[in-house]
């Protein structure tokens, strides 16, 4: 499978966790195959996605920087890297990290103050990634705090993922244009925004669902984006691997095509 031709603009990365249920080393190979820019490494139970060492190991091999990291902070990688969360938060250029869940009281209470001291004391850059609400029986449950909405929060720099704006039934154009420059990163994928299936947060191949994806990836070039764009689609459902490679091809073609194409969708 040939790689896909690199067109100016920002770069095009690829999140480890778009391979699951192959590992992190996987990884890195489709990302090289297919031609990718970049990798972003999602921190979790393999042991490799934990070992710096082997990280920029893998990263020199395959003559791919590691644009970002994922922080341990979903339930099954909270302890990752150690109880404190702050130190987990110091491991990367960009982190890209979800508001604290409501029972991590202190966390909560800092999160805001905490990471205005740290944009201040180093040059890494701390993404806050939009979440959603759950609902169920009818009822919503709001697992993050303050928000799960970091638009609405007192932070220097957000992520914005198109299947999360799915699940939360945000606009996601209207969110990266009020964003301005503090919009640091972006996860491309897609979602259908239906509340009533069993998985809100499907991130889909962008072009399957209901999202803006090209015409928010058309309007990162006319607004000097600074970042990346990471592929964070689901392809563990993928019939055989050549199906996941096609799925991550084309999420790279289309990526590709909608950043040479600014202003248009």
């Amino acid at each position: 499978m040939s790689g896909e031709a690199k067109v100016p603009g920002p770069p095009v990365a690829l999140s480890t966790s778009s391979v699951y249920p192959e590992r992190t080393p996987d990884a890195f190979e489709v990302a090289a195959r297919l031609g990718y820019d970049g990798v972003e490494v999602m921190v979790y139970t393999d042991p490799v996605s934990q070992d710096a060492d082997v990280l920029l190991r893998l990263r020199d091999y395959h003559q791919l920087p590691i644009v970002s990291v994922h922080a341990p902070s979903l339930l099954l990688t909270q302890r990752v890297w150690g109880r404190e969360p702050w130190e987990k938060l110091r491991r990367a250029r960009v982190v890209v990290l979800h508001p604290p869940f409501r029972w991590q009281r202190e966390y909560v209470r800092g999160f805001e103050k905490g990471l205005e001291a740290m944009a201040e004391e180093t040059d890494v850059i701390f993404a806050v990634e939009n979440m959603y609400q759950l609902r169920a029986g009818g009822s919503e449950v709001v697992p993050y705090a303050p928000h799960w909405d970091p638009t609405a929060l007192d932070v220097p720099t957000i992520t914005l993922d198109l299947s999360h704006t799915a699940a939360s039934g945000s606009d996601a154009l209207i969110m990266a244009t009020e964003l301005g420059s503090r919009l640091a990163h972006v996860h491309l994928a897609d979602g259908t925004g239906s509340p009533a299936g069993p998985v809100p947060d499907e991130h889909l191949v962008p072009g399957r669902g209901g999202q803006p994806c090209a015409e928010l990836l058309g309007l990162l070039p006319l607004s000097r984006y600074p970042g990346a764009v990471v592929v964070e689609v689901k392809t563990n459902r993928a019939p055989s691997r050549e199906d996941r490679m096609a799925d991550l091809a084309e999420s790279l073609a289309f990526a590709r095509k909608h950043l040479a194409q600014p202003g248009q969708g």
